[in-house]
């Protein structure tokens, strides 16, 4: 696998780390590693909190990959690598432990769900967001539900539509998208093991129950996502978008 995904288990707190080359995006093995991991670190009694995070210091996950996008060739395929940040976002919502997620730097897409698909999301400035798969003839159906349940329908709607805009780390503190936002990596560290040890500390029934309570009225995402993985895995077919991502990737 090119990247990694791991987990490292510390005082009970469980840290699953991603890495990619091209900006920690987010290729079919990487995306089934991170579901995986994050499903164990759920059952593992050793851990009480999770934290997602990804390597390199500006860019905390550039979205799909335009590599796998540009290869696929039929609705099957497409509909199975889509289902791939279906499977990481119901991860999440199904871990009965609280996740916090650590966003270093940008964040593209799917970058943006996982941000979102998590409990208590931290950030630096340079963690500006952007939504840009309507620019290459896609949509981001898939993460739409984390966004719009972590922030609003309008928020949503802002970053679907300008979807070659970068929005920066305040508008999506303001938009609840980020919990909180610090100057530097080192800042927002310090308080990301603050909390996670603050939570070690707390009753176990109490953070599932807690987490229960944050994603309630999800119960039918299985099925809502894999059909938003459809609408992806379809029009990934298309002329359109197959120009579209190669332009793209010829920048």
């Amino acid at each position: 696998m090119q990247g990694s995904v791991t987990l490292e288990i510390k005082n009970n707190i469980g840290t699953i780390e991603f890495f990619h080359p091209q900006s920690n995006s987010l290729p079919s093995e990487i995306l089934n590693k991170l579901a995986s991991t994050i499903s164990q670190a759920g059952t593992n009694d050793e851990i009480k909190v999770v934290i997602i995070k990804s390597k390199g210091d500006r860019a905390f996950c550039a979205g799909a990959s335009f590599d796998e996008l540009s290869s696929i060739d039929n609705f099957r395929v497409g509909k199975k690598f889509f289902m791939g940040f279906a499977n990481v976002i119901n991860a999440c919502r199904k871990c009965p432990k609280l996740i916090i997620c650590r966003v270093q730097g940008k964040a593209v897409g799917g970058g943006v769900g996982m941000a979102c698909a998590g409990d208590y999301c931290f950030a630096t400035k340079y963690a500006s967001v952007k939504l840009s798969e309507l620019a290459v003839g896609i949509g981001p159906f898939v993460v739409g539900p984390a966004v719009e349940k972590k922030s609003s329908v309008s928020a949503y709607s802002t970053l679907s539509i300008n979807a070659t805009k970068w929005f920066t780390a305040s508008w999506a503190r303001e938009k609840g998208i980020y919990s909180e936002v610090y100057d530097t990596n080192e800042e927002m560290d310090q308080e990301i093991n603050k909390l996670a040890d603050n939570l070690t500390n707390s009753n176990p029934e109490a953070m599932k129950k807690l987490k229960e309570a944050i994603w309630s009225n999800t119960n039918h995402w299985d099925e809502l996502l894999e059909k938003r993985a459809e609408y992806s895995g379809q029009l990934v077919l298309s002329d359109f978008t197959k120009n579209a991502i190669a332009r793209f990737k010829s920048k």
